[in-house]
């Protein structure tokens, strides 16, 4: 009987039986710490209503960009991979396909999923796809699959969701609220389509925003007015942190009467491009701001060309797998930011990249100077066991262990949260390893450096 990749105990652990040795000591200290979750995209409503998860199709498939845009790319139109081509033929699709993930990220979390969540063979095919999903389909309706019993047997400590400034945060205060519920799931302040002009949707936001939290301000100070509201009533349901997904880190200090004439041309209708890309500078230059007087800790995640097939994103919308990273600058972009901003007490600010370059070469710098720069963990494309190990690299000889965020899932897949710490855990095991096996550090510090990697740090860094 072959033996199963997704729960060998040595699965992506080093190959030379010396380092594999000491990676497996330090794999035991933090496997069985719980899980701290602080950016994601899981839904809290989920988690609150405790309502079953619909199919396996639903829960694996449909919702996760991952997912769909390798099956999409081997000829598979969209349209069979959304939710009303029907359940179980999503699935048989999702089956058929499964050998296109071996060697991603994507084909070991789902493989693990499969296997550790489900009690079902890592190897899907053709040939099991209807009895997976009938097996599947019964799993979900036992008691124990719910999402609150999961939340507890994935041992999840803290869950950080990602939520619309006007949210009411309505299933975040009643989770709060609930004595039997023991995990924490904090909201994100996530502003993107409040700050970017080019939002189809920017002008009704701004007036939504203005109209319901500006304590009845006008115009450009009304705007930041409502924005500093909101903000602090994210903290008071529990946010500790608010995340910018914007097209490039690019910072700008304004004068208060020019960034008003650019707030007013755009609610016209009249900016251009390059407002667009002053103007979101700007108002990154003012959430560093506020985060300084309201101490959430900022996260900035740049560098995704996002929708960049036109047809599909008219067709389907946003993150539907066709977000594509292009190279930033962070030295120069983020400089204004720093220059006011970088010593100040308590400013915890993140930087994520999708352009590994930039890891040695800028971010590693930055951080190993600025108090209030952490470095974000591989994220998206680079969540991927190898490209971890080259972020370990690219940053520790640097600025050393303790000026990175520890690991972010980033996922909408709720499922696969534990399997993605457990696959960071793993690289970071192997890599102090090596660290061990070279005689760099000792083993008696690695074991001191791996908890605070995974556990210490996501904490330290989130203010948790």
């Amino acid at each position: 009987m072959t033996e199963s990749l997704a729960t060998h105990p040595d699965r992506l652990l080093p190959a030379d039986p010396g380092t594999r040795s000491v990676a497996r000591t330090l794999l035991a200290r933090v496997q069985d710490l719980p899980i701290i979750s602080p950016h994601g995209h899981v839904d809290a409503a989920v988690i609150e209503q405790n309502t079953p998860f619909p199919d396996p199709a639903a829960l694996l498939v449909t919702p996760d960009h991952y997912v769909t845009r390798l099956i999409h790319a081997s000829g598979v139109p969209l349209e069979q991979l959304q939710p009303g081509a029907g359940a179980r033929e999503v699935w048989r699709l999702f089956c058929e396909s499964l050998p296109l993930f071996d060697g991603t990220a994507s084909g070991y979390w789902l493989r693990t999923q499969f296997e550790t969540v489900f009690g079902l063979p890592g190897d899907l095919s053709a040939d099991t796809a209807d009895a997976t999903f009938d097996a599947m389909t019964a799993k979900l309706a036992e008691p124990g699959f719910r999402p609150r019993e999961l939340f507890k047997d994935f041992n999840i400590e803290v869950l950080a969701t990602t939520d619309d400034p006007l949210d009411n945060l309505a299933s975040h205060r009643a989770l709060a609220a609930d004595p039997s519920f023991h995990g924490r799931v904090l909201p994100t302040f996530r502003p993107d389509a409040y700050l970017n002009i080019a939002h189809p949707s920017w002008g009704t936001n701004v007036e939504r925003l203005i109209e319901t939290a500006s304590d009845g301000g006008t115009g450009y100070r009304g705007y930041l007015t409502a924005l500093e509201n909101r903000r602090r009533y994210f903290v008071e349901h529990g946010a500790v942190s608010a995340d910018h997904g914007v097209r490039t880190p690019a910072t700008l200090k304004l004068d208060a009467a020019e960034a008003e004439r650019l707030f007013e041309r755009a609610r016209s209708g009249q900016a251009t491009a390059a407002d667009r890309d002053v103007f979101e500078a700007h108002m990154m230059y003012q959430m560093a701001r506020m985060s300084v007087e309201d101490g959430l800790v900022m996260t900035i995640h740049p560098g995704s060309y996002r929708n960049h097939h036109q047809p599909t994103f008219e067709a389907f919308g946003a993150d539907t797998g066709h977000d594509i990273p292009f190279a930033v600058d962070y030295t120069e972009a983020i400089r204004p930011l720093l220059q006011d901003f970088g010593t100040a007490k308590d400013f915890h600010l993140v930087l994520f990249t999708l352009d590994e370059t930039v890891f040695s070469r800028e971010l590693a710098p930055l951080a190993g100077f600025y108090p209030s720069v952490y470095i974000g963990a591989p994220w998206w494309f680079l969540d991927a066991p190898d490209a971890m190990l080259r972020f370990r690299s690219a940053i520790t000889e640097t600025a050393g262990f303790s000026r990175s965020s520890g690991f972010i899932d980033d996922t909408r897949a709720f499922c696969s949260i534990p399997a993605r710490h457990d696959a960071s855990r793993r690289i970071e095991a192997s890599f102090l390893a090596r660290l061990v096996a070279e005689h760099r550090i000792s083993e008696d510090r690695a074991h001191e450096l791996i908890v605070d990697v995974v556990d210490s740090s996501p904490r330290r860094v989130f203010k948790l």
